[in-house]
């Protein structure tokens, strides 16, 4: 396979005229077209894995004969993912793989079944390529994957291997998951579209679950059309997600031309870096010239303690499911989560309690803030991805949002002055998972960012 040859750090990205380049929806186009097959598709997303994977290590393994084996039993060419190869999160249950979370204490932990998400998958005709490395049970311990754009710094996390191996071209798309910023900032990262839907819209049994008030399953690709086509397979009944695509929105029915969003910098604002502020201000200019109805407003004054309610939740529950855990493993168990569940150990019951009940009047706030708009605007993180590997990035951006189990997603916006891609993050109603993909998509195709690593 033709490749271009590495610039700056950056992987070899496919070549202009690969299927590696097309879109996920005129993927599956050609496929039921019979212009392309499932297992000729499938080798050349081998080769180009097999290419970029000792520079990013982006997957736990690739086995190319059970690639192949798998892509050539996927579903008919009718189905709604014909042939699609996903990229599987290493804390989602795939039947008869290792799900390993990041750490040796499940190196052996081979899965008897598919978690649901890989069973809808499946069932809309998609299949398995491989599962993707994350950091040591999806916490922030990073491991040793690296940015596809530049491999000098972190893809983030901790979805990493994910949103990398999807940036770097290997496969079109991928499964992640997200308790703090886990999908929408590795998507920023690496330059795709990270969507994160309502809490409860993605089933999230076989999925590890450290902290079931937070966790959250998401999907990556190189389109919103993309995400919003896999949303449609793994979405659960009533979700209104079955028949949605990225035309669909509230603000088209009401008649609009263009969504309604507001601006917001959060109170994390002073923790994004002067490159990340500006390309904030300059994508609120470019969208409002472009016609959008964008207006400038900040959360309510309640929502300065967000994160503080966010750090309460998650590390109360993450204690309740560790504690078995570390009383056997402490010695596996890396210095950094060791220590953080030392000192979470001392939230007590009546903290937690009151943490909750905060989240909930948090929860209403939100609703009736965004109740006039079809999507909150704000940075997805504090700037481009950091260099090195020894932290996955900070999560602020993302936490008010986990918090509420409000749907979100991220598109690229363009590139920082360190050679990375920035991003734009939308945040959408409970509820109004449709609206919000639908201001994504018409953001989208306004921002014009598109393109892999190294050749886009």
């Amino acid at each position: 396979m033709a490749t271009r040859p590495a610039v700056a750090g950056r992987v070899p990205g496919p070549a202009a005229a690969s299927a590696l380049r097309l879109p996920l929806p005129s993927l599956v186009e050609a496929m039921a077209a019979g212009r392309l097959s499932a297992t000729d598709h499938a080798r050349t997303c081998i080769a180009q894995a097999q290419a970029v994977e000792p520079m990013i290590h982006a997957f736990k393994a690739i086995d190319a004969p059970s690639i192949l084996a798998r892509a050539g039993a996927a579903g008919p060419a009718s189905s709604l993912l014909a042939g699609v190869p996903f990229g599987v999160k290493d804390i989602i249950d795939v039947g008869g793989l290792v799900t390993g979370m990041g750490s040796p204490i499940h190196d052996g932990a081979i899965a008897a079944t598919d978690a649901p998400l890989v069973a809808r998958l499946k069932a809309a005709g998609a299949y398995v390529f491989g599962k993707t490395v994350t950091t040591e049970f999806a916490f922030m311990h990073p491991r040793e994957t690296r940015n596809p754009w530049h491999t000098g710094h972190t893809p983030g996390g901790s979805s990493s291997g994910s949103a990398a191996a999807v940036a770097a071209g290997c496969v079109p798309a991928a499964l992640a998951t997200q308790t703090n910023g886990s999908v929408i900032r590795p998507a920023a990262f690496c330059g795709i579209v990270g969507f994160k839907p309502g809490f409860g819209v993605f089933p999230v049994q076989g999925v590890l679950s450290y902290a079931p008030t937070l966790d959250q399953a998401g999907c990556y690709a190189r389109s919103v059309a993309g995400v919003a086509r896999i949303a449609q397979a793994l979405a659960e009944p009533g979700a209104g997600l079955a028949s949605a695509g990225p035309c669909a929105g509230r603000w088209a029915a009401r008649g609009d031309p263009v969504p309604r969003m507001v601006a917001v910098r959060t109170p994390a604002w002073s923790r994004a870096s002067a490159p990340m502020q500006a390309e904030f201000e300059r994508v609120q200019a470019l969208l409002s010239a472009a016609g959008a109805q964008v207006e400038r407003l900040e959360l309510p004054a309640r929502f300065t303690q967000a994160h503080d309610v966010h750090r309460v939740i998650m590390g109360h529950e993450a204690v309740h499911y560790f504690t078995p855990v570390q009383a056997v493993h402490r010695r596996l168990i890396s210095d950094w989560l060791n220590d953080y569940l030392d000192q979470a150990a001392a939230i007590g019951a009546a903290a937690y309690r009151e943490a909750l009940a905060e989240r909930g009047r948090l929860r209403e706030d939100f609703a009736h803030f965004v109740a006039a708009y079809d999507a909150v605007l704000t940075p997805p993180a504090t700037g481009e991805a950091p260099e090195g590997i020894d932290t996955s990035g900070d999560p602020v951006f993302c936490s008010i949002w986990t918090l509420l189990g409000t749907p979100a997603i991220t598109v690229p916006t363009g590139i920082g002055p360190a050679g990375l891609p920035f991003g734009l993050q939308l945040v959408g109603a409970e509820g109004d998972d449709a609206v919000l993909l639908a201001a994504a998509a018409w953001c989208e195709a306004r921002l014009g960012f598109a393109g892999l690593p190294a050749g886009a």
